[in-house]
């Protein structure tokens, strides 16, 4: 019989691309995979994938009552329908999993994208961080198949719990099929530069606010913001107040396939996360993998596992401050040196040789067969 593996996640499904390689490992491990999650009233459609899919329609979209909805009916879900893994990503998913795991006694892998306690959503509110520190403290050290998305998280799960973490990086796929466009046919100007934020999380305390007021002393530079996040709104408000509305585009949420077509056009990639919290310090979001599989030069913030890569492969520059006008200068001084600009693409082409899904599939991959 086909082994069934349900894989399990808090959002909509559609632009969480780790998650969707992980769905495609287990699927070349022999399994037959449902990946559920949740429906939004923005929700995009879901297209073209090799696994099942199910979104539920939840009651509640946010607080405390969403997140007890969300355990219970993630639970009912997981405890009706057969399974011979469960594969629960990010503590939010991962209580109604162990549950059903140990009724089941079915196999369990748990994949941490994050410190997860450790996000500014939760330092701000201790009590609720507390809630899911007990959590994270009752089942961790219970699990046998740990993944994270760099060493220095694993490093710090390894000293708290004492568990050995697997660590595989969120490198995209490399996606041939996606047919090149120009910036005519994508709406955007042809004589400027283009910079690109991009992310499904833009939100407080990740240099997107400061972005937006850089903008103003910038010349010749056209800021292209893609994705969705808890300051979406309020860039958009403070677009249209510093009359930017010329030099900015914010585009929302948007398909995958649409977001490469933007990432390939653009002349730079910001990842520009604040050193607030060790969430954002150890961390090491898509998007800069993104960014090098377009082929395009990087400005980050100096956190330690982003500007390990750029450094190393010196494919970009490090912001040393979020002050607005230092903002400016480093983008300004990106687009003067054209002989490093010229330098860092010759990099990237290296880098794309070496940070490549294939090494990161073989780990998943070997996590899976011995969990």
């Amino acid at each position: 019989m086909v082994k069934k593996a349900i894989v399990s996640v808090i959002n909509d499904l559609v632009t969480d691309q780790r998650v969707d390689r992980a769905c495609r490992a287990l699927i070349k491990c022999g399994y037959d995979v449902t990946l559920v999650g949740r429906i939004l009233p923005n929700s995009l459609p879901i297209n073209n994938k090799p696994y099942a899919t199910h979104r539920m329609h939840l009651i509640f979209t946010s607080g405390p009552l969403f997140y007890l909805e969300y355990q219970i009916r993630l639970f009912l879900f997981l405890l009706f329908k057969k399974a011979d893994l469960l594969y629960a990503n990010d503590l939010d998913t991962l209580l109604p999993n162990y549950i059903c795991y140990k009724i089941k006694s079915a196999k369990i892998i748990y994949d941490s994208h994050e410190l997860f306690t450790e996000v500014p959503e939760l330092i701000a509110h201790p009590k609720k961080q507390k809630i899911w520190k007990s959590i994270e403290k009752s089942i961790f050290p219970k699990l046998n198949t740990i993944i994270t998305v760099n060493q220095s998280i694993a490093d710090i799960y390894e000293r708290e719990y004492h568990k050995k973490l697997a660590v595989v990086r969120n490198i995209p796929i490399p996606r041939q099929d996606i047919q090149s466009k120009t910036r005519k046919s994508m709406g955007l100007p042809t004589d400027q530069h283009i910079i690109i934020l991009q992310g499904a999380g833009i939100n407080m305390d990740r240099g997107a606010e400061e972005l937006v007021e850089a903008m103003q002393y910038t010349e010749g530079v056209i800021l292209l913001i893609v994705g969705s996040g808890d300051v979406i709104e309020q860039l958009k408000e403070r677009r249209i107040t510093l009359k930017l509305e010329e030099k900015i585009i914010i585009t929302g949420k948007v398909a995958y396939e649409q977001l490469a077509q933007y990432t390939r056009l653009a002349d730079l990639g910001l990842s520009l996360d604040k050193d607030t919290n060790l969430n954002y310090r150890y961390s090491l979001p898509n998007k800069l993998f993104d960014y090098i599989q377009a082929g395009i030069p990087v400005l980050v913030s100096p956190l330690v596992e982003i500007s390990e890569i750029v450094q190393t492969y010196n494919i970009g520059d490090i912001l040393l401050s979020h002050d607005p006008k230092e903002i400016a200068k480093s983008i300004s001084l990106v687009f003067e040196d054209k002989k490093r600009y010229e330098k860092w693409k010759i990099n990237i082409k290296k880098a794309q040789e070496e940070l490549n899904w294939n090494n990161e599939e073989q780990k998943l991959i070997s996590c899976i067969q011995n969990a």
